[in-house]
C-alpha cells in the first residue's frame, strides 16, 4: 500500500511539473502554426519516455529502449530545473522587483536566454558525472590479517548498468579498478538498472570478467536488483564471476569476513547481530549495507567497516539536501565507535548523466 501511495505521490508531482513547465513555454514561445499541437505532443513524449522502457523495454529492440530511456531520464533532471527556474521567474515577475513580463511571453529573446541557460547547466552537469572522483583512506585495526602490506580494496555502488549505462562507460570503470591492482573489490548493491535484459544482450558479463583483484568480487544486493528481477539478477551475476552475499558470509582467504546483508525490499531479511554475531570477532569483519539506515547496528555488531550507498548523494542540488536530511550519513566518512562507516555517493546514477553540487566516485579503502 504505501509503494502504491509513493509511486501515485511521484505520477502526480511529474505529471503536475510537466503541465506547469508547459504552461509556461506555451506563454513564452511566440505562437505560430501548429505550435500548440508541437508543444502537446513533445510533452506527452517526454512524459512517457523515461517510463516505456522499464515496462515495455523486452518488446522494443535495445537501442530503441535505450534512447527511449535516456531522452525520458534526462528530461526528470531537466524538468526539475525547469520548474525550479520558472517559479523563481514568476515569483521576481510578481514582486515587480525588475521587468521580466516582456520577456516570459512571447518573446523570441527570453526563450533563447532560458534555452542557452539550460544547454550551459546540462552540459556541464553531464561533463561532470563523467569525471570520476578518486577517494582513498586509510583504517587501521588491532586485529591481525595475514597480509605484510595493508589490505587494499575498492569499493563500488550504484553502476545502474543496462539501457543508461552502456558496456563502453562500464569498461572505462574497469579500467580505473585495475589501475589500483587491488586485493578485494566490494560492489554495495545496485549493479543494474531495471532490467537484467541488456546485461546479457550486450554480454557484459564479459566486462565483469575483465576485473582483476586477488580474492575476487563480492557483492550486496541493493533494491534495483529486486526491481530487476532478483532471481535472473543472482543467475546473471554468479555466472559473471561475482559473488553475491544475500544475508551470507564468506570468510576470505581465512583471514577476515566480508559480510553481504540483503536490501531492505526484503522485510524478512536478517539483521545485522544475526549475521556477525557467530563470526571470529578476532578477524577484520567488512559489512555491505545497501541502504545506510540504523548505523548504530553495525556499532553494536562490532563491524570494523560498513561500506553502503544508494543515496547518490542526492545525484544534483537541492535533492542532495533532502538525501542529507532522510540520512544520518548521506555521504562520505564517519566513524562511530570503533566502526569506520563510508556511503559513497556511487559510481554511477540512476536516469540522466547528470551531477550538479555532487560527484560520481569510487573508492579506495586501506585496511592496516
Amino acid at each position: 500500500m504505501k509503494f502504491i501511495f509513493i509511486v501515485i505521490t511521484m505520477l502526480v508531482v511529474i505529471i503536475g511539473a510537466n503541465f506547469y513547465i508547459f504552461f509556461r513555454l506555451w506563454h513564452l514561445i511566440p505562437l505560430f502554426p501548429a505550435s500548440r499541437t508541437l508543444l502537446v505532443c513533445l510533452g506527452i513524449v517526454l512524459v512517457v519516455f523515461p517510463f516505456l522502457p522499464m515496462g515495455l523495454g523486452p518488446h522494443f529492440p535495445f537501442g530503441i529502449s535505450s534512447v527511449m530511456y535516456r531522452i525520458g531520464c534526462s528530461w526528470l533532471i531537466i524538468m526539475l530545473y525547469l520548474t525550479l527556474l520558472f517559479l523563481i521567474l514568476d515569483i521576481i515577475a510578481a514582486t515587480g522587483v525588475l521587468p521580466l513580463h516582456k520577456y516570459m511571453y512571447h518573446s523570441w529573446m527570453g526563450f533563447g536566454v532560458l534555452s542557452l541557460f539550460m544547454i550551459a547547466l546540462m552540459g556541464g552537469a553531464n561533463i561532470k558525472y563523467h569525471i570520476k572522483k578518486r577517494v582513498e583512506f586509510t583504517i587501521k585495526t588491532e586485529k591481525q590479517i595475514d597480509t605484510t602490506d595493508p589490505l587494499k580494496i575498492v569499493a563500488i555502488a550504484d553502476l545502474h548498468l543496462g539501457y543508461g549505462v552502456g558496456i563502453k562507460e562500464f569498461r572505462r570503470w574497469v579500467r580505473l579498478i585495475n589501475r589500483e591492482n587491488p586485493d578485494l573489490v566490494l560492489i554495495s548493491g545496485d549493479a543494474f538498472d531495471n532490467r537484467v535484459r541488456p546485461m546479457v544482450e550486450r554480454n557484459f558479463a564479459a566486462v565483469f570478467g575483465e576485473i582483476k583483484s586477488k580474492y575476487g568480487i563480492f557483492m550486496a544486493l541493493g533494491n534495483h536488483e529486486y526491481i530487476s528481477n532478483i532471481s535472473e539478477g543472482i543467475e546473471f551475476l554468479n555466472s559473471s564471476g561475482v559473488t553475491v552475499l544475500r544475508d551470507r558470509v564468506a570468510l576470505v582467504d581465512g583471514s577476515f569476513y566480508v559480510v553481504g546483508r540483503d536490501d531492505r525490499s526484503n522485510t524478512q531479511r536478517k539483521t545485522v547481530a544475526e549475521l556477525v554475531e557467530p563470526l571470529d570477532h578476532t578477524k577484520p569483519i567488512v559489512l555491505l549495507d545497501h541502504q545506510p539506515y540504523h548505523l548504530e547496528d553495525a556499532v553494536r555488531a562490532g563491524v570494523d567497516l560498513y561500506f553502503a550507498g544508494h543515496t547518490h548523494d542526492g545525484q544534483v542540488f537541492p535533492i542532495s539536501w533532502i538525501t542529507k536530511a532522510m540520512y544520518e550519513l548521506s555521504h562520505g566518512y564517519l566513524k562511530k565507535g570503533a566502526t569506520h562507516f563510508y556511503v559513497t555517493s556511487g559510481i554511477g546514477l540512476w536516469g540522466g548523466k547528470f551531477r550538479i553540487g555532487t560527484q560520481s566516485e569510487y573508492v579506495v579503502i586501506n585496511i592496516k
